[in-house]
């Protein structure tokens, strides 16, 4: 059992509940709050589809190319890859074999990834 003397506190499960109990007061309390001081009225145009102030016309669900769609998963697979270069370049203080070795590794995943899509056509505007 962990003991919380120190602090006051002899047993963790009733901090646990305190806390818990605490953060769902506060949660209760903010919501009431800001429903007491939110203004209110209701009129029917604030429940219409609001675009730029343009009224819709037709179905609102319209259908995209898929291309925006592969267009945008490469985008955030390759950021998502390289953002993983970060731990390495801030922990490489002295060059030994192993780090620069899974770094070349890690490049060719990313370089062969990138061959692979752009052999796909999926970089193509088309």
């Amino acid at each position: 059992m962990i003991s919380l003397a120190i602090f006051g506190i002899e047993n963790i499960g009733v901090l646990a509940i305190t806390a818990l109990v605490t953060g769902v007061a506060l949660v209760a309390l903010a919501m009431w709050i800001a429903g007491m001081i939110s203004p209110r009225s209701f009129n029917p145009q604030k429940g219409e589809a609001y675009e730029c102030g343009i009224p819709t016309r037709g179905e609102s669900m319209s259908q995209f190319h898929v291309g925006y769609y592969l267009f945008a998963i490469l985008f955030l697979m390759f950021d998502i890859e390289t953002v993983f270069l970060l731990p390495w370049a801030v922990n490489f203080i002295t060059p030994d074999s192993s780090g620069v070795l899974g770094v070349a590794v890690f490049f060719v995943i990313l370089v062969l990834g990138l061959a692979y899509a752009w052999k796909k056509g999926a970089l193509e505007w088309k």
